[in-house]
């Protein structure tokens, strides 16, 4: 519904004032994201206790409408004592990627075509929760939203202060001094109709028509897309989903330790006839390379250069030989480093230590190493480590990817060596191995071609076969954004390094899990 004349003036808006629920975001139940915060900043007790209040949620949204009661419910039994970092950390790392599958088209192209000042109104979620994605990815410049209370020892209380009709009113106002007002404005509910809204000098209102012509702005790029991600649940969690996910973990669990053992008893050769059995595929395309013998004392194995998506990625690659292949890690856990049904070569850092022991791997045999140095859910491809070109001729691409339906296999934030588990507990797992062909001689360092452009050709041939995209982001890039960190192992954050100085068995228990599950 458009509530402006019909008749768009030729001006285009400079600044706009834009509802986030319901309007930027298509959905206005802001439910799944709350469980999402109770899931990855508590666990399952709290993911299953704000699951169990749903029904009293929906009651109280009934009897009381349009007073956010609920949601600020919902905000104290997500929140309660949860650390102010750990908070912000699922704000940046989780939240990102389920709010930018919801964007709405037609608001964004609304909203992205203002070049001027930006504000979004967050309704029924504390502003903590939406204000990275807010400025990161829609561009915003001021993120107006209720508050949560934090306590001395910087722990959430679970209340929320602000965010009625007249604080936001009050607020986007001061954002324009001078008698200046916002030259768009966006929203749906009755708080932005009452606040907001009449403050704008035009307004808008989903549905959006064709009334209000689009073709008349410019047009707007899209919104940044969300790259990194973290966090375990691939689908949102909506009641009903969070319902069979919680129903679906011990039958996971079970499943996964059943895939597990017979991964580790079965020799490799007889694994792709179990698999069918146990719920697993993998789809394999290409022809593998025959195993090779050694000349001269030159390396006998082949090099396959696999794109990172997993840590199942050289198992993956192993499953499909029906051989043995080296695995090249840096960041592995030492109790998935126990687990591994194949050998692992563990990196330093150090280009000359790190050379030294993946040509020694290769002189046994195949070796098996990801360039991009870190994992990356989205259809991307990280920038390619130039080292691998510098050890063999005999490189082959392979191009891994997988598809799970609940749980993502990889963490940035958590315990590594939950990984694989995660990976088997879906109920059909699914990996795509395709091989390229063997880098001819004129495509290596041996024909006089640097590492760096041997490592860019394999990796745009590969972007190509997977239909991804290249990028020049780096596991550093990763990590600071899902971690706050550099990604370096080993290295200890100011917090953690204050901790240790803390005599007392849970240090020394903490530093055990660390050792084994990180």
């Amino acid at each position: 519904m458009v509530t402006m004349s019909a008749s768009a003036p030729e001006a285009v808006p400079v600044s706009v004032v834009a509802e986030l629920e319901g309007t930027l975001l298509r959905e206005a139940c802001t439910f799944p994201y709350y469980m999402l915060v109770a899931f990855e900043a508590s666990g399952l007790f709290r993911f299953a206790a704000l699951l169990a209040l749903w029904p009293v949620l929906q009651l109280i949204d009934l009897l009381l409408p349009g007073r956010r009661l609920a949601a600020r419910c919902a905000a104290f039994v997500a929140t309660a004592g949860v650390p102010r970092a750990e908070l912000e950390a699922v704000a940046r790392a989780v939240l990102p990627k389920f709010m930018a599958d919801d964007v709405d088209p037609a608001a964004w192209a609304a909203f992205g075509a203002c070049k001027g000042r930006r504000v979004v109104v967050a309704r029924d979620m504390p502003r903590v929760m939406v204000e990275w994605f807010a400025r990161e990815h829609l561009g915003a410049d001021h993120v107006v939203g209720s508050e949560l209370e934090y306590s001395r020892l910087r722990r959430c209380t679970g209340l929320v202060k602000g965010g009625g009709d007249d604080d936001v009113t009050q607020r986007v106002r001061a954002l324009f001094a001078d008698g200046e007002r916002p030259d768009l404005g966006l929203g749906r509910s009755e708080m932005a109709r009452s606040s907001f809204l009449p403050f704008c000098k035009e307004q808008l209102q989903p549905p959006f028509s064709v009334d209000y012509d689009m073709a008349m702005q410019p047009k707007c790029a899209p919104f940044r897309p969300v790259i990194f991600h973290d966090g375990r649940l691939v689908r949102r969690p909506t009641a009903l989903m969070s319902l069979a996910i919680l129903f679906w973990i011990p039958l996971g669990v079970l499943l996964a330790f059943v895939r597990i053992t017979l991964g580790l008893v079965l020799p490799i050769q007889a694994l792709p006839y179990i698999a069918p059995f146990v719920g697993g595929a993998v789809i394999t395309r290409g022809h593998p390379p025959p195993p090779t013998t050694a000349k001269d004392g030159s390396p006998s194995g082949v090099l396959f250069v696999c794109t990172h998506r997993t840590l199942m990625d050289p198992v993956a690659l192993a499953f499909v030989l029906g051989r043995r292949v080296a695995a090249v890690t840096y960041s592995l856990s030492r109790l998935s480093e126990l687990l591994s049904p194949i050998p692992t070569v563990r990196l330093t850092r150090d280009r000359e230590t790190d050379a030294a022991r993946m040509l020694a791997e290769l002189a046994r045999g195949d070796v098996a190493v990801c360039p991009e140095g870190t994992t990356c859910r989205e259809p991307f491809l990280l920038r390619f480590s130039a080292l691998f070109a510098e050890l063999s001729d005999r490189i082959v691409p392979v191009a891994t990817n997988y598809r799970v339906g609940l749980f993502h296999p990889t963490t940035a934030r958590g315990w590594k060596a939950m990984d694989p588990i995660f990976f088997f507990m879906n109920p059909r797992p699914v990996y795509e191995v395709t091989f390229l062909n063997q880098l001819p001689a004129e495509a290596t360092c041996a024909a006089g071609k640097s590492a760096v452009d041997v490592a860019n050709y394999v990796q745009r041939i590969l972007a190509a076969t997977l239909g991804f995209e290249c990028t020049t982001l780096t596991r550093r890039d990763k990590y600071r954004v899902l971690a706050g960190n550099d990604g370096i192992v080993g290295v200890k954050p100011a917090a953690a390094a204050a901790a240790a100085t803390k005599p007392g068995w849970q240090r020394r228990v903490k530093e055990v899990l660390g050792f084994l599950l990180h």
